[in-house]
């Protein structure tokens, strides 16, 4: 059986091999086409290496369409679905981070939507990328609608072990999510302690508003920063791409 990367996750690979990524999570149910397709023009412009696209309601059909369309258009970024449930597929994106949410209470959050969704991955050849994914207290919304079992903020070594597990499942990334609008980043600490235990990539989001913040969880251990409410809440244009560049430049020195 060949296990070789697709385009997209080579990409990851290879630009890792350079410095930390900062990928920029846009919500169709909060965005729309015209905008999404700004901000992904500006994100480009200022140095983010991928976009991902999703949400935890709303995020599917026509408005989903929509969104990513435009984002292809108006900018060359590779477009990664980072979906709620399988309804959160696309056609027209390049790669979707085909993920477990494997601190759910419920299994359907941890293989029954990824079940539903298989095919439709594979009948619109988008390019699969194996996730497992953690929620970190408090989880927010993503928390509550993947009926989550948030791992405490001060027990990083559960963290730890659930990540390790991923990995040993087969799984080549790990994300860290402190859930969207998160008043608080996952802690460094807890970054720090699984980034120690793992030899996949580390995803780390929710909550984080600034540059400081972003620069701490690199320190941390963490690969990959993502980042999406402190823009989406941008009052002009003007203003998302300050948050843009401030943001970069907390990632990428």
């Amino acid at each position: 059986m060949n296990l070789k990367l697709g385009k997209v996750e080579s990409y990851i690979h290879e630009k890792l091999e350079k410095g930390k990524l900062h990928f920029v999570l846009l919500d169709p149910d909060d965005i729309g086409p015209e905008m999404a397709g700004k901000i992904a023009e500006m994100s480009e412009e200022v140095g983010v290496d991928a976009i991902m696209i999703g949400g935890s309601t709303g995020a599917e059909g026509d408005v989903l369409d929509s969104v990513v369309r435009a984002i292809k258009e108006s900018s060359s970024l590779p477009v990664i679905l980072f979906p709620g449930s399988h309804g959160g597929i696309n056609k027209y994106a390049d790669a979707i981070f085909f993920m477990s949410l494997l601190n759910s209470r419920n299994p359907f959050f941890i293989t029954g939507a990824q079940a539903l969704g298989a095919f439709q991955v594979k009948r619109y050849r988008i390019e699969p990328i194996p996730m497992a994914y953690l929620i970190i207290e408090p989880g927010e919304t993503v928390g509550w609608v993947g009926d989550a079992k948030p791992i405490p903020r001060h027990k990083p070594k559960i963290a730890a072990a659930y990540a390790l597990a991923g990995q040993y499942l087969g799984m080549r990334l790990v994300y860290l999510e402190a859930g969207s609008g998160a008043p608080e980043p996952v802690p460094p600490e807890m970054i720090a302690v699984v980034k120690k235990v793992i030899d996949v990539p580390l995803i780390v989001g929710g909550g984080i508003r600034s540059g400081e913040q972003a620069k701490t969880a690199v320190k941390a251990g963490a690969d990959i920063i993502v980042t999406g409410t402190a823009i989406e809440k941008a009052n002009s244009l003007e203003e998302a791409k300050e948050k843009l560049e401030e943001l970069n430049r907390g990632i990428k020195g």
